[in-house]
């Protein structure tokens, strides 16, 4: 069978598929739990490998044979481009896939957006970009569930944090960690002037709860209070509200979302696990300057993206130098050129990817 691109060797992979089925005949498997569920996730891989490789292998074949007649003279060129296209499309999504390799990268999402400095301003860009996250959600058939919501003094968001559920969410959206920069002419302003405004996106994966973090009680201080945003007409009758600090880090979180209190803590604690677990992870990394990074002010010269309305219009990652004309399109939720280039040059520097 032929394969794509040297992505997969089917031969090697039916091999490794069918050592793994042996392993399940075993009258044994089944006496480790944790054993046995990492040997059927890696079987599911293998067969999608597999059925993709098969994919790739018709589409080709299709193209080959719509070749082959025009050549004959056959009136196929309408299909053959179109046969062709489709191809393409296939193909790019599925190397955008491909490039989805990290230990993380099939995991739910947890995705944190603050306003920089700059009031109402800052605030109504903040919701812009929730917006445009949870249209991407949408469009990529991700489910979206808000965590926690603080609204804006006139206008926007003071900070949400948003669980966007579905294979690879993390995967995805680990490239929209960092500053965002929105340059335009302000609807808040009288006098129609233009103005520059910053958000802070930082995205973790929700962590499997067999992965083990230790949390210890002593460390956390909980707070209760009553709920000001969003939730029905319910949920702000009762201190239920939860914030939780992890002492030993600064780590705040909080949900107010649930009318539950203890609701409301079980979502605190899922979070506070996941920014724990990152945590963690820029702690192994060598290049200490990938914890830095995560550090930076919200402002000029950290952003790692720049939306532009005015005096043109143009969206620029400052990391990969991809820019896109169609800025209303992008805000709208189209995010893949975007993505598909982060994960290329993650490919080609897995120390990190970092703009000017």
């Amino acid at each position: 069978m032929r394969t794509f691109g040297g992505f997969f060797d089917a031969g090697a992979k039916q091999r490794q598929l069918d050592d793994l089925q042996k392993q399940i005949a075993d009258p044994n498997f089944w006496s480790d739990q944790d054993r046995s569920s990492k040997v059927l996730q890696q079987r599911a891989r293998l067969e999608e490998s597999l059925d993709l490789d098969r994919q790739i292998t018709l589409r080709l074949d299709d193209v080959q044979a719509l070749m082959e007649l025009a050549r004959e003279g056959e009136p196929v060129l309408d299909d053959f481009a179109s046969q062709l296209k489709d191809t393409e499309t296939f193909i790019d999504r599925l190397e955008t896939k491909v490039l989805l390799s990290g230990e993380n990268d099939r995991l739910n999402a947890i995705v944190n957006i603050h306003p920089g400095a700059g009031g109402t301003e800052a605030q109504d860009w903040a919701e812009m970009l929730m917006r445009m996250y949870l249209r991407w959600a949408e469009q990529n058939n991700f489910k979206a569930q808000m965590l926690d919501y603080q609204d804006g003094e006139e206008a926007g968001i003071k900070s949400v944090t948003l669980n966007i559920i579905g294979e690879y969410a993390y995967g995805y959206l680990a490239s929209e960690t960092g500053v965002h920069r929105l340059v335009r002419i302000s609807p808040f302003d009288a006098n129609k002037r233009r103005h520059t405004s910053f958000a802070s996106v930082a995205v973790y994966p929700e962590i499997d709860d067999k992965i083990e973090i230790v949390i210890e009680p002593k460390d956390l201080r909980v707070d209760t209070y009553r709920s000001s945003g969003k939730g029905g007409q319910h949920v702000n009758t009762t201190d239920s509200a939860v914030r939780i600090t992890h002492i030993p880090t600064g780590i705040v979180v909080q949900c107010q979302n649930e009318r539950s209190q203890h609701k409301n803590r079980e979502v605190c604690m899922k979070v506070l696990r996941a920014r724990l677990f990152e945590v963690e992870m820029d702690k192994k990394k060598a290049d200490s300057q990938a914890i830095e990074d995560s550090k930076m002010d919200i402002a000029f010269g950290s952003q790692i993206r720049s939306y532009v309305l005015q005096p043109y219009r143009l969206v620029k990652d400052t990391r990969t130098k991809i820019e896109v004309g169609d800025v209303d399109r992008v805000l709208d939720g189209d995010l893949e050129p975007f993505m598909k280039a982060y994960l290329q040059a993650r490919a080609r520097h897995p120390e990190g990817v970092r703009g000017n």
